[in-house]
């Protein structure tokens, strides 16, 4: 062959070469298996030998068929084994131990305990209202002098406090000296009025100076030595401090002035907030424990004796009230002090570790270890909380079993995927065994009837076209001459034919 025949046979021969790489693809028939993705996800089944359950995409979970193909993101569907079958629960999950180890799966076991809540709070210490006294005066009159001057002083029962001028205080006492005299003269009288008189006078002058709270001595001594007294001493009704002193040396005085407040500290009361979830445990006759910060490893007990009926709107707590026996005055009145009460004791009771429960809002659900890496997730009710890591189990969970008390939000999140492609699977293929409502039935020899011609026995009546009428008839057309094309080679003269003299063409039969 010559070299001018040899080269175009070397390029016809390299473009069929590309063109046969370049098109195997386009001229491989659809049915055949291909070197890809779904090949190996068939390839991929389970390591007992059986079909995998469904296939999902590695980087979306929630992509699932139920046969091997590729993501949307272009990658191959991994088949995902049936090993949460064997719960023989839908929502279940097996895991395997190195899974396990490495996000830090702990468990707790659900037992029987005795459970019973302290309750912790912050106690001010006050007085007890009971033992609070309000010394007032039932006359009109200034002061003359003081006996207690200043608050804080204590006092016992009796001790005078203040002297008090009052005219008509001395005027009473007159009238009780005239009373007695008129009553010794006209107790011999052999009239009974006069006599009865006498007697009635006296006793209704000396009832005066009684409901004034004028001490009977007071009344005995004026009787016995005639002295009318310019003063009247006001005396203390209890012992304790003076909380209050509202009254000085020379002020008027009247009944509604309260001139001194004694309050008895030998028992004080003591106020804790108690948060409103908190309140189902307090009882009336609980215990309490008390320690002050300026006493530390000293425990005072009391005793909860009354439960307020209402909250405080800003801090959203309640007052629970405790008595405490304060002889030696350690307790001063608006003092801090922390408070322990001691609940009732629920003795037996099926309890779960706190951190194993998962509280969404509307149900409390735990995730109960079965055993071999297999998880189940289970709804339950809680019920008492002894605020120091245990819970009630009321329903749900039985003794003995183990819960998982941490990585158990994994597990839950897990049991829900799987779950809901399973009743998605489930719904698929219900669909595509639904039986045909149809068969077996006989569909029955249905002939259709020939439709009637609406026209049949109509004759149509004959209809003549008329002729369009020509809109040019009677114009004459004008003669139009084309004109003759010019020639665009006029004028140029064509080289003599000899450029290719000397040069041979091949015979395209022989290539010669």
């Amino acid at each position: 062959m010559s070299r001018r025949g040899w080269i175009p046979a070397a390029a016809v021969a390299v473009l069929a070469v590309a063109l046969g790489w370049f098109g195997r693809g386009w001229l491989a028939p659809s049915g055949a298996p291909q070197q890809g993705g779904a090949t190996r996800a068939a390839d991929g089944a389970c390591p007992d030998g059986s079909r995998p359950r469904y296939w999902k995409a590695p980087m979306d979970p929630t992509y699932v068929r139920d046969e091997p193909g590729k993501s949307p993101m272009g990658m191959d569907l991994v088949p995902v084994c049936g090993d949460a079958a064997d719960t023989g629960d839908a929502g279940a999950v097996r895991i395997s131990p190195h899974v396990i180890q490495s996000i830090g799966v702990r468990t707790g076991r659900v037992e029987r305990r005795d459970l019973a809540r302290r309750v912790r709070a912050v106690g001010r210490v006050d007085y007890d209202e009971r033992l609070v006294d309000h010394v007032h005066t039932k006359i009109q009159g200034w002061v003359e002098r003081l006996y207690v001057e200043y608050e804080g002083e204590m006092v016992k029962p009796g001790q005078p406090l203040l002297e008090i001028y009052s005219p008509e205080l001395v005027s009473t006492q007159e009238e009780l000296l005239l009373a007695a005299r008129y009553r010794d003269t006209t107790s011999e009288s052999p009239f009974p009025d006069v006599s009865g008189g006498g007697q009635a006078l006296f006793d209704a002058t000396r009832r005066r100076l009684e409901l004034w709270d004028i001490p009977e001595r007071d009344v005995n001594r004026l009787l016995e030595t005639g002295e009318v007294r310019k003063s009247l001493t006001l005396y203390a009704p209890s012992g304790g401090v003076v909380t209050h002193l509202m009254v000085r040396k020379g002020m008027e005085v009247s009944s509604n002035d309260n001139l001194y407040t004694i309050a008895d500290l030998s028992r004080v009361w003591l106020y804790a907030d108690v948060y409103e979830y908190e309140l189902p445990w307090i009882e009336v006759g609980q215990k309490g424990s008390v320690e002050l910060s300026y006493l530390p490893g000293r425990t005072f007990e009391g005793e909860v004796t009354y439960v307020y009926p209402f909250l405080d709107p800003k801090t959203r707590t309640a007052r629970v009230r405790l008595e405490l026996a304060n002889d030696d005055l350690t307790f001063k009145p608006d003092m801090f002090a922390n408070v322990t009460i001691e609940t009732e004791i629920h003795r037996g009771v099926l309890a779960v570790p706190e951190e194993a429960v998962i509280r969404s809002g509307q149900r409390n659900l735990v995730i109960v270890a079965l055993g071999e890496g297999r998880f189940e997730p289970r709804e339950m009710e809680i019920g008492i909380d002894s605020g120091d890591g245990w819970l009630e189990a009321r329903s749900g969970l039985a003794d003995g079993e183990e819960v998982v008390t941490s990585g158990q939000f994994l597990i839950d999140s897990e049991s829900r995927l799987r779950e809901a492609v399973q009743k998605l699977l489930g719904e698929s293929e219900a669909g595509d065994e639904s039986p045909d409502p149809h068969a077996g039935h006989a569909m029955p020899d249905a002939a259709m009837p020939e439709a009637e011609d609406p026209h049949a026995g109509h004759a149509m009546p004959d209809a003549t076209m008329p002729e369009a009428e020509d809109p040019h008839a009677g114009h004459a057309m004008p003669d139009a001459v084309m004109p003759e094309p010019e020639d665009p080679h006029a004028g140029h003269a064509m080289p003599p034919a000899g450029g290719h003299e000397g040069h041979v063409m091949p015979d395209p039969h022989t290539g010669d």
